[in-house]
């Protein structure tokens, strides 16, 4: 299980990830899930995955080495593709290639297999995008009124992000909300764990503001948990007790 969101706003893009990997209670592993490609004044762009480890690694790699184009032989990768939609694109299609020939031995096993992945960045020339790209290899972009998008275990950090998060946030109060919303899930999956890893980016800078690991015990982050449970109680502790108690007869 693993757990990643990505916030696009005015002020730029946040993208974070989780790094943990288990296969059972006995076996947790860390792998990284924010992969991030960068040429600095021509593109920045990161990838965050979630589903079957293996098909994800495979996705990336293909990704890396290039998918050739049958009308002109050319090596597409991301780092040569033109847009932000054709990355996205590229993307699918690696997808949709590497389920090709992986998907019937896996269905054999009764693995699943499926991976959806996260696609944020902006190439010079157009906007930054953020995409949902799901086990299919189709895609579903962020917009003004819905500015995030999850993948993995989403549940318990969505209401945070719907609660807190509008096209309009300062980034790094969109950094911290999106903290927040890792901290209330990772308390209630162990499937999701630290180190986290985040990544800024600002609209036309091309390249990263922040590509940070916050390793266990990081003190902001630390400090951010804790006072987020301390305002949690006091908020409950504020709002009257329901007047439903039953009356006295």
């Amino acid at each position: 299980m693993t757990y990643c969101c990505g916030i696009l706003v005015r002020d730029g893009l946040v993208m974070m990830g989780d790094t943990r990997t288990n296969a059972g209670l006995d076996n947790i592993s860390t792998f990284r899930k924010l992969h991030v490609y960068s040429k600095p004044g021509d593109r920045i762009m990161a990838i965050a995955t979630a589903g079957n480890l293996a098909i994800s690694q495979s996705v990336i790699s293909t990704l890396n080495e290039g998918l050739e184009n049958p009308e002109t032989g050319e090596r597409e990768t991301l780092m040569n593709a033109p847009t932000m939609f054709q990355a996205a694109q590229r993307i699918g299609r690696a997808i949709r290639t590497i389920n090709e020939v992986e998907g019937p031995a896996l269905r054999a096993e009764e693995i699943n297999y499926d991976v959806s992945m996260l696609f944020g960045g902006q190439i010079k020339g157009g906007r930054m995008r953020l995409f949902m790209i799901y086990p299919a290899g189709n895609f579903i972009e962020c917009t003004v009124d819905t500015p995030y998008l999850q993948i993995g275990e989403h549940k318990y950090g969505k209401p945070v992000l719907d609660r807190a998060i509008t096209y309009d946030v300062d980034l790094y109060d969109g950094l911290k909300i999106s903290l927040i919303s890792m901290d209330s899930t990772m308390r209630s999956n162990l499937g999701v764990g630290m180190p986290i890893d985040i990544l800024v980016v600002r609209p036309d800078a091309l390249e990263a503001e922040l590509n940070y690991r916050i390793e266990a015990g990081e003190p902001y982050f630390h400090d951010l948990r804790a006072r987020w449970s301390s305002a949690l109680r006091a908020a409950h502790q504020n709002i009257p007790r329901p007047p439903y108690a039953s009356t006295p007869k």
